[in-house]
């Protein structure tokens, strides 16, 4: 990627996106919370609560920001998703009055399924994994030129994500580490694009699906393994182009998490503060209460719980 092109995904583009999707979205809130009642002790532990966001995940910000940037044909717009960007995808085509039609892999959650079709959208499920749903919207795209929305690897989807990054500083400024679960890269891509190392960012994935941490090995995109709990939002087989070299500049790490300590942060969010976090929603706050991620004494740590779309409540339970 070009400087130029590392400059469509920065601080100007991410600000002027966030001004221009805020009529659409949801400004989340940030929640300080003791860390003792986790069993934790970190002097300052705040929450961004992005799974209030409409649609239940972070997924809008980018999908807003595809459709108010980019022409819109008569044919509408296409994405392939494991549910959550389908979901918002859907959501925004629908409140801006043009067709949709979404992909998503069996894998997807029966919940995220039935919330794509609560908002019209023509959906399609098949395959196995989102590669599948992928390969199968981009020969929709050819048949019917109707626009694609990537999930991840597109610049509108990354600086719409990168919105998060915006209200995070502007509600918790004085945090030094941001802990974001990761899947094909476009959330934490467009919110390391607007810190630009300012605040150590670290990446959380699952054991199972470790994409950006095989990148990062690698030295470029690699695909890696694309399994576990978090399957239908954390495991697409390779993170994207445009993220990567943002990543390698000013993601500090990337921890990985087992997927029972996903289930138990599961639990602990809905115990303690009754959010109903997803799998891919909990993976961040994970690192902190398996040890993956041990903060510093006096670090002011700020974790992003992204999503609230679970295929099931057991641990509700």
């Amino acid at each position: 990627m070009t400087d130029k092109d590392n400059w469509t995904i920065g601080r100007d583009r991410i600000a002027t996106t966030a001004s221009l999707i805020a009529p659409h979205i949801r400004r989340t809130p940030m929640m300080r919370v003791e860390s003792a009642d986790f069993g934790l002790d970190i002097g300052s532990l705040e929450l961004k609560l992005e799974l209030l966001q409409h649609t239940g995940s972070f997924k809008p910000r980018g999908a807003f920001a595809n459709l108010l940037l980019r022409e819109v044909p008569a044919a509408g717009v296409v994405a392939a998703s494991g549910g959550n960007h389908g979901a918002a995808v859907a959501y925004a085509a629908m409140k801006r009055g043009v067709p949709a039609k979404i992909f998503v892999p069996s894998v997807a959650s029966p919940a995220k399924i039935e919330r794509i079709r609560s908002y019209g959208a023509d959906l399609v499920v098949g395959g196995e994994r989102y590669a599948d749903a992928l390969a199968r919207s981009e020969a929709w795209v050819a048949q019917s030129g109707a626009l694609p929305i990537h999930a991840y690897d597109q610049v509108e989807t990354l600086i719409g994500q990168g919105s998060v990054g915006k209200e995070i500083e502007e509600q918790a400024p004085q945090i030094d580490t941001l802990l974001v679960a990761v899947g094909g890269g476009g959330l934490i891509g467009g919110i390391a694009a607007w810190f630009g190392g300012r605040v150590r960012i670290v990446g959380v994935e699952p054991e199972t699906a470790p994409t950006l941490y095989r990148a990062l090995e690698a030295g470029e995109p690699v695909d890696a393994e694309a399994g576990g709990i978090a399957a239908d939002s954390l495991a697409p087989r390779r993170v994207g182009q445009l993220m990567f070299p943002i990543a390698q500049r000013h993601v500090e790490r990337v921890v990985l998490v087992p997927d029972e300590a996903i289930a138990q942060a599961q639990t602990a969010l809905w115990r303690v503060l009754r959010l109903a976090a997803e799998p891919g929603g909990a993976a961040a706050f994970a690192s902190l209460l398996s040890g993956r991620y041990r903060p510093r004494a006096g670090e002011h740590v700020a974790v992003l719980v992204c999503g609230s779309n679970p295929a099931n409540l057991d641990f509700a339970k």
